[in-house]
């Protein structure tokens, strides 16, 4: 077996660290996201075999090639089989066009693929080391929810939650404030980058070191792993030969699920284009352009809520893959090889109005609801259908349907006249009584909450 997988700092000033050290300290000491020295590759005879395996011995055979030598395979099979219990459809739309519904779990949103695995993960390490941890999170409508199901209980975890109070669906808030105990939520007059940059602020001041702080963000490593996961699912599912490409079309926000996808990529997984659509936040499609990095400032508020991000933290982990840096504020200190980028990778801006006649076409057309986030992402396979000819007659493609239509019953009922049937996971939540507080976007405000809190 080679030596254990370290983690290096995408700011490159920060020593190599093991899984768990970067797992439970979430961001690097130089305020550079974790990367892995080295990405493992997944022979084709390899991943051939997953189109007879459930997920989660899938989960466990990609995971396994990060965390080898970190967690005895025993747990690691016993934390992906508890964390992957529910379905992951795969929808024909029409011809090879599918749609990856990752809206099955504990709350709904393709978040909980992620949560629940580095919740185990966690507490599995933290348990070792008679630890505990507070976790900042900022959340910009999922994570939220999906980071209170996985952590909510724990004895050794409190959980500070920062929304945009103007920026997120009832159900969502309400899936994040109904729950109490460990999970404490703050609503701020913000915008979703502003949340982000305070838990980053937070994660940088020697004074709160007495907090053992750490994130269950996208810019967590332990976020990353699991979202390789569903591409290795999803090609192995539909695939027809060891060497057909799957083109996929991920709606991005903080672009999280969009760097699982690379990563799987790099792996080995045969990908003939990944789209990266995303709303009226247009600074990734601008950027592959251009060459040309630029925030959105403050971010635009779009109907797909959770990819209202002005400067997605995971762009550092992007440039660094293409040997660039960029550090934590979007400053390019090295440019990213643009050409192999553009290769591999095609980006648009969806705007509101594309979104909901999308949301109206694909049902008229195909009796498909797609929520708005999973809208942007098939309006993108469509117009990178309709741009670039392909030389297969009709292409293996999935979009990624990231969050279920019920959790935006206003928009769907506005949009189609129709109510989406709830899930499980969304009953009964719209009576329970709300625990949140407001405060101000001033870090010292934040500060000064989690010091008296949990000091």
């Amino acid at each position: 077996m080679p030596d254990p997988i370290l983690f290096y700092s995408t700011n490159q000033k920060s020593p190599l660290v093991t899984f768990p050290q970067a797992l439970l300290k979430g961001i690097a000491p130089d305020g550079g996201l974790f990367m892995p020295e080295r990405i493992p590759v997944i022979a084709p005879a390899e991943f051939e075999k997953y189109a007879d395996l459930p997920y989660h011995e899938i989960a466990f055979d990609v995971s396994r090639r990060f965390l080898a030598g970190q967690i005895p395979d025993a747990e690691l099979k016993r934390i992906v089989k508890e964390s992957y219990n529910f379905p992951v459809p795969l929808e024909q739309v029409t011809g090879r066009k599918y749609i990856m519904r990752l809206d099955q779990g504990p709350t709904a949103s393709f978040k909980d693929f992620a949560a629940r695995m580095m919740g185990r993960l966690m507490q599995y390490y933290l348990h070792i080391g008679n630890r505990k941890l507070l976790i900042l999170t900022a959340t910009s409508g999922d994570t939220g929810s999906a980071v209170a199901n996985a952590f909510y209980g724990l004895d050794n975890v409190q959980i500070v939650i920062l929304f945009p109070k103007a920026e997120v669906t009832d159900r969502q808030r309400k899936q994040m404030t109904t729950l109490g105990k460990n999970v404490h939520v703050l609503a701020l007059n913000a915008k979703f980058d502003d949340c982000q940059a305070l838990v980053k602020q937070a994660f940088a001041d020697p004074a709160l070191d007495i907090l053992s702080l750490s994130s269950a963000n996208s810019i967590n490593i332990g976020r990353l792993v699991p979202q390789i996961i569903y591409y290795f699912y999803a090609w192995s599912r539909l695939h027809l030969s060891a060497s057909e490409k799957i083109i996929f079309s991920v709606p991005s926000g903080n672009f999280g699920d969009m760097m699982g996808g690379v990563l799987a990529m790099k792996m080995g997984l045969p990908v003939g284009k990944f789209i990266i659509a995303t709303n009226e936040n247009s600074e990734f499609p601008d950027y592959l352009g251009s060459g040309v990095y630029s925030k959105i400032e403050p971010s635009r508020n779009c109907i797909s809520s959770a990819m209202n991000v002005g400067h997605p933290s995971n762009l550092a982990r992007l440039v660094d893959l293409y040997g660039g840096t960029m550090d934590e504020k979007g400053n390019i200190l090295k440019p990213a090889n643009m050409e192999s980028m553009r290769k591999e990778i095609w980006s648009v801006s969806i705007t509101d109005e594309k979104t909901r006649k999308t949301i109206k076409e694909t049902y008229d057309t195909y009796a498909v609801v797609l929520e708005p986030h999973g809208a942007v992402g098939w309006a993108g396979l469509m117009d990178y259908l309709n741009s670039e000819p392909s030389a297969a007659p009709d292409p293996l493609c999935v979009s990624l349907e990231t969050a279920h239509p019920a959790k935006f019953p206003q928009e769907i009922m506005k949009i189609l006249s129709i109510d989406p049937e709830l899930p499980m996971s969304l009953q009964g939540i719209e009576g329970k009584p709300e625990l949140f507080e407001e405060i101000s976007n001033d870090y010292e405000d934040f500060k000064s909450y989690l010091i008296k809190n949990f000091k």
